[in-house]
């Protein structure tokens, strides 16, 4: 999969100079940033999965106990080699134990270079998902705010050019020692606490996608995780349980009615919408969810808010058939520039 150096993302550093104009007067604390509650997640190989969990769930659950945080690796997904590793709690804690699975990597999981020899023993990379809309603030203006977190952590950051498949996220690689691990997380979620805003819709990362990447069969789709609070969480049982001060709407098939926001690039969205308005007609007819389009860009990225509107199984089917025009305009526009 291609990789970038961050200052070379234009896109991503125009957002940055945008973001670098907004007002700072409630510049947070460090205690607060502290206490501020989030998620970070990181793909992990399946090697790396059996060293976090350890033995009978044991590392795992001493680094629940360590730190105080949630932590869980997603189930293996047959012919899938890469596993998700979510950790929720306050950023104190999530650095913290971010810095402890590196250690854990590094003496459990070295990396093997040329000849079987063991390549850089003392660190391991950490490849954590960020959100595409919120990589502009982790890059800061020209590429400011990367090269802070680099020089004051000491390790080096790699962003991948790429969403991951049918999602909205990207991985950012932090390469350097457990220590150094764990100022870059803290950094890093500095920056997504500022910029939680942009996090909202996030669509999430499943490895499920890599073998359910084809159109769905007999009406089965792959199962999917959409950021639907900011959080990022993908647990199987809610972060927050949810107030029911009056009764949910109902969708026709007995499901409550749910919307969610997406941001979709803003030259990815004739793709979608289709010439006459054919293409998104035909994922509001086969999901049965209603989709809106903002008529103008949300913010100065360009990017337009879609609202889709129904039960969970019309929402996901419409989630998943808008990720697949965008993956097959990604894979068209892909071939053309290997052509030209």
């Amino acid at each position: 999969m291609p990789t970038d150096d961050i200052h070379q993302d234009d896109s991503v550093l125009e957002l940055a100079d945008k973001l670098a104009q907004v007002d700072t007067h409630h510049q947070r604390t460090d205690e607060e940033y502290a206490q501020a509650q989030l998620t970070i997640r990181a793909i992990v190989t399946s090697k790396e999965a059996g060293v976090i969990i350890g033995k009978a769930g044991q590392n795992v659950a001493d680094l629940r106990d360590r730190t105080g945080v949630r932590a869980g690796v997603s189930k293996v997904v047959p012919g899938v080699h890469d596993r998700v590793l979510t950790i929720t709690g306050s950023l104190r804690n999530i650095a913290e134990a971010y810095g402890l699975v590196a250690d854990g990597l590094v003496k459990g999981a070295p990396q093997m270079g040329m000849g079987g020899i063991v390549a850089n023993p003392n660190t391991h990379p950490i490849r954590l998902l960020v959100s595409h809309n919120q990589m502009g603030t982790i890059i800061g203006r020209q590429g400011a705010k990367i090269k802070q977190i680099q020089d004051g952590s000491g390790v080096r950051m790699v962003a991948q050019k790429e969403m991951l498949p049918q999602s909205t996220e990207r991985i950012v690689e932090v390469q350097g020692g457990p220590e150094g691990v764990q100022k870059a997380v803290w950094e890093i979620g500095k920056c997504l606490v500022d910029d939680e805003q942009r996090g909202l819709g996030t669509v999430l990362y499943s490895p499920a996608v890599r073998v359910q990447g084809a159109p769905p069969v007999n009406g089965t789709l792959p199962p999917r995780n959409f950021n639907r609070t900011g959080n990022g969480a993908d647990f199987t049982t809610p972060s927050f349980p949810r107030r029911e001060e009056r009764p949910a709407p109902v969708a026709a098939d007995g499901e409550d009615i749910q919307t969610q926001n997406i941001s979709i690039p803003a030259d990815m969205v004739g793709c979608i919408i289709g010439r006459g308005g054919s293409k998104i007609s035909e994922i509001r007819k086969s999901s049965g969810a209603r989709i809106s389009i903002a008529k103008a860009p949300h913010d100065e990225t360009g990017e337009r808010m879609f609202t889709i509107t129904g039960g969970s199984s019309a929402n996901e089917k419409a989630l998943y058939l808008l990720y697949e025009n965008l993956e097959a305009e990604k894979m068209r526009r892909s071939e053309n520039a290997d052509a030209a």
